[in-house]
Protein backbone atom coordinates (compact mmCIF):
# COMPACT_ATOMS: atom_id res chain seq x y z
CA UNK A 1 0.00 0.00 0.00
CA UNK A 2 1.55 3.10 -0.84
CA UNK A 3 0.77 6.67 1.53
CA UNK A 4 -0.02 9.53 0.04
CA UNK A 5 2.12 12.60 1.39
CA UNK A 6 -1.02 13.60 2.76
CA UNK A 7 -1.71 10.91 4.94
CA UNK A 8 1.66 11.60 6.64
CA UNK A 9 2.23 14.78 6.36
CA UNK A 10 5.83 14.69 6.15
CA UNK A 11 6.06 13.27 2.70
CA UNK A 12 7.28 15.71 -0.81
CA UNK A 13 7.10 19.16 -0.82
CA UNK A 14 3.62 19.64 -1.28
CA UNK A 15 2.75 17.63 2.31
CA UNK A 16 4.88 20.61 4.15
CA UNK A 17 2.40 23.20 2.80
CA UNK A 18 -0.52 20.69 3.83
CA UNK A 19 1.11 20.22 7.11
CA UNK A 20 1.20 24.20 7.76
CA UNK A 21 -2.12 24.48 5.93
CA UNK A 22 -3.90 22.20 8.46
CA UNK A 23 -2.13 24.39 11.53
CA UNK A 24 -2.86 27.72 9.95
CA UNK A 25 -6.62 26.27 9.62
CA UNK A 26 -6.81 25.63 13.26
CA UNK A 27 -5.91 29.85 13.50
CA UNK A 28 -9.22 30.13 11.57
CA UNK A 29 -11.65 31.01 14.17
CA UNK A 30 -9.29 33.17 16.00
CA UNK A 31 -8.52 34.94 12.65
CA UNK A 32 -12.10 35.53 12.04
CA UNK A 33 -13.04 37.02 15.38
CA UNK A 34 -10.06 39.59 15.22
CA UNK A 35 -11.14 40.21 11.68
CA UNK A 36 -14.60 40.63 13.12
CA UNK A 37 -13.37 42.99 16.17
CA UNK A 38 -11.48 45.09 13.26
CA UNK A 39 -13.78 45.63 11.48
CA UNK A 40 -16.71 46.83 14.06
CA UNK A 41 -14.40 48.99 15.60
CA UNK A 42 -13.42 50.60 12.29
CA UNK A 43 -17.35 50.80 11.46
CA UNK A 44 -17.82 52.51 15.02
CA UNK A 45 -14.85 54.99 14.39
CA UNK A 46 -16.11 55.88 10.89
CA UNK A 47 -19.84 56.62 12.27
CA UNK A 48 -18.10 58.50 15.18
CA UNK A 49 -16.18 60.46 12.86
CA UNK A 50 -19.53 61.43 10.81
CA UNK A 51 -21.89 62.41 13.87
CA UNK A 52 -18.91 64.44 14.84
CA UNK A 53 -18.30 66.46 11.50
CA UNK A 54 -22.16 66.27 10.12
CA UNK A 55 -23.54 69.33 12.73
CA UNK A 56 -21.04 70.92 11.65
CA UNK A 57 -21.90 70.89 8.12
CA UNK A 58 -25.89 72.19 9.06
CA UNK A 59 -24.91 75.18 11.59
CA UNK A 60 -25.94 78.38 10.12
CA UNK A 61 -23.00 81.01 9.49
CA UNK A 62 -22.12 83.64 12.78
CA UNK A 63 -23.99 86.70 12.11
CA UNK A 64 -22.02 89.05 10.61
CA UNK A 65 -20.39 91.72 13.06
CA UNK A 66 -22.13 94.81 13.71
CA UNK A 67 -19.35 96.56 15.66
CA UNK A 68 -16.07 97.59 14.87
CA UNK A 69 -12.99 98.64 17.04
CA UNK A 70 -10.82 101.25 17.48
CA UNK A 71 -7.17 100.80 19.16
CA UNK A 72 -5.63 104.24 20.60
CA UNK A 73 -1.81 103.65 20.92
CA UNK A 74 -0.42 106.35 23.21
CA UNK A 75 3.23 107.35 23.21
CA UNK A 76 5.91 110.40 23.75
CA UNK A 77 6.65 111.69 20.78
CA UNK A 78 10.05 111.99 21.05
CA UNK A 79 11.01 108.63 22.85
CA UNK A 80 8.06 106.86 21.54
CA UNK A 81 7.86 105.75 24.84
CA UNK A 82 4.10 104.36 25.90
CA UNK A 83 1.93 106.74 27.73
CA UNK A 84 -0.30 104.45 30.35
CA UNK A 85 -1.32 107.01 32.24
CA UNK A 86 -3.29 109.74 29.57
CA UNK A 87 -6.90 109.81 29.10
CA UNK A 88 -8.20 108.91 26.12
CA UNK A 89 -12.27 110.16 25.41
CA UNK A 90 -13.91 108.66 22.14
CA UNK A 91 -16.26 111.53 20.94
CA UNK A 92 -18.96 111.72 18.46
CA UNK A 93 -17.96 114.41 15.69
CA UNK A 94 -20.60 117.06 17.72
CA UNK A 95 -18.13 116.32 20.40
CA UNK A 96 -20.69 114.45 22.55
CA UNK A 97 -18.86 112.12 24.95
CA UNK A 98 -19.20 108.50 24.55
CA UNK A 99 -16.75 106.84 27.07
CA UNK A 100 -13.54 107.53 28.39
CA UNK A 101 -10.56 104.75 28.49
CA UNK A 102 -7.26 104.23 29.54
CA UNK A 103 -4.22 102.91 27.70
CA UNK A 104 -3.11 99.41 29.16
CA UNK A 105 0.86 98.81 30.19
CA UNK A 106 1.61 98.98 26.48
CA UNK A 107 0.12 102.55 25.51
CA UNK A 108 -2.89 100.86 24.01
CA UNK A 109 -6.85 101.15 24.61
CA UNK A 110 -9.14 99.46 22.66
CA UNK A 111 -12.61 99.45 22.61
CA UNK A 112 -15.98 98.40 20.55
CA UNK A 113 -18.23 100.89 18.61
CA UNK A 114 -20.69 101.16 16.01
CA UNK A 115 -19.83 101.77 12.44
CA UNK A 116 -19.02 105.72 11.33
CA UNK A 117 -16.78 107.98 12.43
CA UNK A 118 -15.49 109.34 15.70
CA UNK A 119 -12.87 111.83 16.91
CA UNK A 120 -10.49 110.20 19.37
CA UNK A 121 -9.36 112.87 21.84
CA UNK A 122 -6.14 112.22 24.26
CA UNK A 123 -4.93 114.83 26.67
CA UNK A 124 -2.26 114.30 29.51
CA UNK A 125 -1.57 116.77 32.03
CA UNK A 126 2.38 116.93 30.45
CA UNK A 127 1.50 116.69 27.49
CA UNK A 128 0.02 118.68 24.51
CA UNK A 129 -3.46 117.34 23.85
CA UNK A 130 -3.92 115.46 20.43
CA UNK A 131 -7.38 114.86 18.54
CA UNK A 132 -7.54 112.26 15.50
CA UNK A 133 -10.60 111.53 13.40
CA UNK A 134 -11.22 107.71 12.77
CA UNK A 135 -13.63 105.57 10.47
CA UNK A 136 -15.14 102.81 12.12
CA UNK A 137 -15.84 99.73 9.65
CA UNK A 138 -18.04 96.61 11.22
CA UNK A 139 -15.74 93.82 11.24
CA UNK A 140 -12.64 95.51 11.24
CA UNK A 141 -10.30 97.65 13.92
CA UNK A 142 -9.21 101.35 13.02
CA UNK A 143 -6.00 101.53 14.70
CA UNK A 144 -4.84 105.01 15.59
CA UNK A 145 -1.35 106.17 16.93
CA UNK A 146 -1.31 109.41 19.02
CA UNK A 147 2.06 110.49 19.68
CA UNK A 148 1.70 113.36 22.45
CA UNK A 149 4.28 116.54 22.33
CA UNK A 150 6.36 116.99 26.03
CA UNK A 151 5.49 120.27 27.42
CA UNK A 152 1.68 122.02 27.94
CA UNK A 153 0.19 123.47 24.47
CA UNK A 154 -0.16 127.78 25.46
CA UNK A 155 -2.36 128.85 28.14
CA UNK A 156 -4.49 130.29 25.20
CA UNK A 157 -4.95 126.72 23.96
CA UNK A 158 -5.64 125.43 27.14
CA UNK A 159 -8.25 127.83 28.24
CA UNK A 160 -9.73 126.78 24.76
CA UNK A 161 -10.08 123.55 25.74
CA UNK A 162 -11.35 123.97 28.64
CA UNK A 163 -14.12 125.92 27.39
CA UNK A 164 -14.85 123.68 24.41
CA UNK A 165 -15.17 120.61 26.98
CA UNK A 166 -17.55 122.50 29.50
CA UNK A 167 -19.46 124.00 26.69
CA UNK A 168 -19.65 119.66 25.51
CA UNK A 169 -20.27 119.04 29.02
CA UNK A 170 -23.51 121.91 29.41
CA UNK A 171 -24.47 119.85 25.91
CA UNK A 172 -24.55 116.61 26.78
CA UNK A 173 -26.31 117.76 30.32
CA UNK A 174 -29.09 119.51 28.16
CA UNK A 175 -29.65 116.83 25.38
Amino acid sequence: MTTSPRDTGTAGPSGGLMALWQRLSTFSPALSRFQTFVGITTGLISIGGVLVAVPGLFKTPPPEPTMGQIVAIVAEAKTEKAITDAKIEILTLQNALITTVTPNYFGKARHSLEEGPYRIRVSHPRYAAEVRQVQVVKGQTAEVHLRLRGGSSSPLDQAERVVREGVGLVKRIFQ
